[in-house]
């Protein structure tokens, strides 16, 4: 009887290629606003599926094309921000988002490319998964880092939580790829397969819901989103509405209120501007309640820092240490700057605060700080955690409109809670504002695009998950020892 022919090969290529574009669509569909997070194993089954009849150049063309499938789609906000808030017209908006899009692709083009060139088909059901995960990884760190839609970044409420606290996402990304790629040994009638995917999959049913405990008494806090308009907030009238704005907000809390929580900028205007109105405000408050803010300092040596301080009962400041590219500081600033009003935009300069901080302290808490894109690093949190009762992340989510952005974002903060067993109190300008509970859950939450508040209690925790105490390191290093067999017997074989 003819033997079928596999339905991707080096001499029809095609199918794959066409694979690769729908996995990539697939993958942007397990996370928020979607939550179809069932279908990240059928992603990466595409991908895995007849990998290795493939030449090196057609293996790295189809991760071009997973890569564009999935940033093309998730990060189609990149369009928003270059556009609505970068003065930027249409066509060049549109080519810039699709070199974004192109550039990022790269990086599945690069890892499996690679890993057609040096590994074995042999055990690919393991190697292919750790190639995923050290994919991931390196796109996190590479120039900084992209570690935005990481495949277990989608499995907050998924039957595979219990891992986070144990391996963060990470974890939950290489169990995923392996489920993918054992779901084609199933197919191919390896029966044998379904025993891994039953073992990775049910084993959260006896893991711990608690990593962590309570620490003190929970904390009151009121967490503003003034719905300020971004194009306009830096002007006269933008810095006066801004100001009124979050002054009625915060004379409308309750007494009770411990912690009052302004969003990344809210005042559009310098600490030293700002911090005589913060202190006479704070001074018609109950003289227990403290009030933070995202704002942007300016030293001695006229350096930019976007940071977090406050008044009232606390101590410390927070200045945000990794900076987003292109828009806190612009690589290549003397060849760059002035080309596209993209490149010109109000704060784009900033300076990079210290690695390591020392928490902010208020009511004998602990908060461990992020700002904004600061919280999609799972290891930068992981660190902040460490001696941390409560995090705390402020952000202007206005710069992604209305896309789908503002929505992974929240997800990504979710899974960070889930990761270290600690509450996370999320302020943002426009949306979406919340309480985020050890559990990676919503407890309070303020309609995206009003101006709104959210009141709620948040619970200190004290104790470590084994994920902040060691980090990613230990994934990282499974997905290594997944990867050697294929790798030692490649080298094996005959020339």
């Amino acid at each position: 009887m003819p033997q079928a022919k596999p339905l991707i090969s080096a001499r029809r290529p095609w199918p794959g290629y066409l694979a690769a574009l729908v996995a990539g669509g697939f993958s942007t569909l397990t996370f928020a606003p979607f939550h179809l997070w069932w279908l990240g194993p059928v992603a990466v089954a595409l991908m895995y599926l007849d990998h290795h009849r493939l030449s090196v150049g057609q293996a790295a063309l189809r991760g071009w094309l997973f890569g564009v499938g999935l940033f093309g789609t998730g990060t189609s906000w990149v369009y928003v921000s270059i556009h609505d808030y970068g003065y930027t017209g249409v066509p060049l908006a549109l080519f810039l988002t699709a070199l974004f899009v192109a550039t990022l692709a790269l990086f599945h083009a690069f890892i499996f490319g690679l890993y057609r060139r040096f590994t074995s088909p042999r055990l690919a059901f393991l190697s292919f998964a750790g190639v995923w995960v050290l994919g991931e990884a390196f796109r996190s760190w590479a120039f900084t880092g992209f570690p935005w839609l990481l495949l277990g970044s989608a499995h907050v409420d998924s039957p595979l939580a219990p891992w986070a606290p144990i391996g963060g996402v990470y974890l939950l990304s290489l169990i995923i790829a392996l489920s993918g790629t054992l779901l084609v040994e199933f197919c191919r009638r390896h029966w044998w397969a379904v025993a891994p995917v039953a073992l990775l999959w049910l084993v959260p049913l006896a893991l711990p819901t608690h990593w962590t405990s309570q620490a003190a008494d929970p904390l009151r806090v009121a967490l503003l989103q003034g719905n300020l308009p971004q194009l306009s907030k830096w002007s006269t009238e933008g810095q006066r509405n801004a100001v009124n704005t979050y002054t009625r907000m915060t004379r409308q809390q309750p007494d009770d209120v411990d912690i009052i929580v302004w969003p990344e900028t809210a005042l559009p205007m310098f600490e030293q501007q700002a911090r005589p109105f913060m202190a006479r405000l704070q001074s018609t408050l109950p003289p227990e309640t403290s009030l933070l803010t995202g704002i942007v300092q300016r030293d001695e040596a006229g350096r930019y820092y976007n940071a977090i301080t406050g008044v009232g009962d606390l101590r410390g400041e927070y200045r945000k240490s990794h900076l987003v590219p292109f828009g806190e500081f612009l690589p290549l600033d003397f060849l760059l700057r002035g080309i596209i009003d993209f490149f010109n935009l109000p704060m784009s300069d900033f300076a990079a605060g210290a690695d390591s901080q020392p928490p902010i302290l208020t009511h004998r808490v602990a908060i461990g700080s992020a700002i904004c894109y600061e919280i999609v690093y799972p290891d930068l949190v992981a660190e902040r955690a460490r001696d941390a009762n409560v995090l705390l992340t402020v952000s202007n989510d206005t710069w992604f409109g209305r896309s789908i952005g503002p929505l992974q974002h929240l997800q990504m903060a979710q899974l960070r809670a889930l990761e270290n067993g600690r509450y996370v109190i999320r302020a943002t300008s426009n949306g979406v504002t919340a309480i985020i509970d050890d559990q990676g859950q919503l407890r309070e939450q303020a309609p995206q695009f009003e101006t709104a508040s959210v009141v709620g209690d948040v619970v200190p925790m004290t104790g470590l998950t084994p994920f902040t105490r060691t980090g990613s390191w230990p994934t990282w290093i499974l997905s290594l020892l997944l990867m050697a067999p294929a790798l030692v017997w490649k080298v094996r074989q005959p020339a």
